[in-house]
């Protein structure tokens, strides 16, 4: 008898549970990545001739409520077109019932690793403007992310920003359709027990509202997103050698404990962070007297050395002239 080798039968057993794509137009390629009810494979879209990353239910045991969610699920991604949102390009079934749904496949770095990188101050601040631009812009359609963290956030091969994984969004009442509590979760550390009502937490906990936490699920809205913002605009900066009290105050808005403390929208908090980059004061931070001319100097460093080389030319001169 010819025994098979360890390396022989993981192959085989990786072989046994890829998805079976035999009758769509997607040819298997590798997995991604799996988490919660979820499992995220790259494929290649034989009509159009390009890769894909398609999400497939883990369970073989669709039910009617699994199968509605994981719709529901594509159905949110695909509402929200938006540049800084990954796109849904299709959904359907697999031979054994299983529901799937394909998407954009980005090309990048997840946000943490691009910080690991080395990026500099001012494009991490920007590149967390454009975070800001995309979780504001789904807040207007009524959807709360729930589980924004830098993992979740895509830098792309050409510097483009994607929000990632909405499998835990909620939508709010005020879309005309009932509240969204899809517990799927697209290949991401998201804790979730149980249904999502009171008592039940689900995201992740460092980067998750104190609200959320609590598991007060229907009192979640857009602002526990503005705490979850806040405290990966704090990871992007922990690192850096100096930060100005005025960025700090910023995530600590962001990240207040009370809700009612924090800024109200995504656009504000990214129109202070721009207020930083542009070298002006911030809503977050009252500044001293100081501050603000140490402030005005950096903004107008270049004035201020001009006018400091005309004053030791004027000096220079007015010694070079005496007899």
């Amino acid at each position: 008898m010819k025994w098979l080798s360890d390396d022989r039968l993981n192959h085989l057993r990786s072989i046994v549970g890829n998805p079976d794509f035999s009758s769509t137009k997607y040819r298997f390629v590798k997995e991604l990545g799996s988490g919660g009810m979820g499992t995220v494979y790259l494929a290649e879209d034989t009509e159009l001739d390009r890769l894909v990353a398609i999400k497939v239910l883990n369970t073989p045991e669709v039910t009617d409520d699994l199968r509605n969610r994981m719709i529901r699920e594509a159905q949110i991604i695909a509402r929200l077109e938006h540049p800084g949102i990954v796109p849904v390009h299709d959904v359907g079934t697999l031979p054994d019932g299983r529901i799937y749904y394909a998407m954009k496949f980005v090309r990048g770095s997840r946000l943490d690793e691009y910080a690991a990188q080395g990026a500099s101050l001012r494009d991490r601040l920007r590149k967390f403007q454009a975070v800001c631009d995309a979780v504001a812009f789904a807040h207007a359609h009524g959807v709360i992310h729930r589980d924004l963290k830098p993992q979740n956030i895509m830098i792309g091969s050409f510097g483009e920003v994607l929000v990632l994984d909405w499998g835990i969004a909620k939508i709010r009442p005020r879309m005309n359709t009932d509240e969204h509590r899809s517990e799927i979760n697209p290949c991401s550390s998201v804790s979730i027990r149980g249904n999502t009502s009171h008592g039940t937490v689900i995201g992740t906990r460092d980067y998750m509202a104190p609200e959320q936490a609590r598991g007060e699920v229907d009192q979640l809205d857009e602002r526990a997103d503005i705490y979850s913002l806040g405290a990966v605009l704090h990871f992007l900066l922990k690192d850096q050698s100096k930060v100005s009290k005025a960025a700090q105050a910023i995530y600590s808005k962001a990240m207040a404990v009370e809700k009612d403390r924090r800024y109200s929208t995504a656009s504000e908090l990214s129109a202070d962070v721009a207020r930083l980059l542009d070298s002006e004061p911030v809503t977050a931070y009252r500044e001293n007297a100081l501050e603000k001319v140490s402030r005005w100097v950096s903004k107008n460093r270049f004035l201020v050395l001009l006018v400091l080389a005309y004053l030791l030319m004027r000096i220079i001169f007015i010694f070079t002239s005496r007899p």
